[in-house]
């Protein structure tokens, strides 16, 4: 944590910075990876370039450093990746529920609240607002 701060730790601070956020997140893709369920929405096997990514976005996401937004195109772009993915509801609680179990493998902060944070980030984020905004787009182009 950054002792020129005052007031709470950023999620990210709490959560151990970029290294606790690599590890965890490398657990979770290991994890989908594994997953017959899930394993297929990544073709089988989750890459490197993938994997740090979504590492930097949810950096910035919990109150790290905007690398996503400067270098990868921000919140438009995350969306774009994930508008055209058929998440089935199934998917979407296996999805974090995984993350939740890499959470502990990757040791991050048990607190209720920390948890919190990150399991309802995973809820409302890309993945999901993707599949939302491609449902709304299908019932909106149907007649009557």
């Amino acid at each position: 944590m950054s002792a020129d701060r005052s007031g709470p730790p950023t999620i990210y601070e709490w959560g151990g910075g970029t290294e606790a956020f690599e590890r965890w997140l490398n657990v979770f893709y290991d994890l989908v990876e594994q997953d017959e369920l899930l394993s297929s929405v990544f073709g089988g096997r989750v890459g490197d370039e993938h994997r740090r990514h979504v590492t930097i976005w949810w950096c910035e996401v919990m109150g790290g450093p905007a690398d996503y937004t400067e270098k990868l195109g921000g919140y438009e772009r995350m969306l774009g990746r994930h508008l055209g993915l058929a998440i089935t509801g199934e998917q979407r609680l296996r999805f974090v529920t995984l993350l939740s179990r890499a959470a502990d493998d990757a040791g991050l902060p048990e607190d209720p609240e920390f948890r919190a944070a990150i399991v309802g980030y995973a809820e409302w984020g890309p993945l999901t607002q993707g599949a939302r905004h491609r449902r709304a787009g299908a019932l909106g182009s149907r007649p009557g």
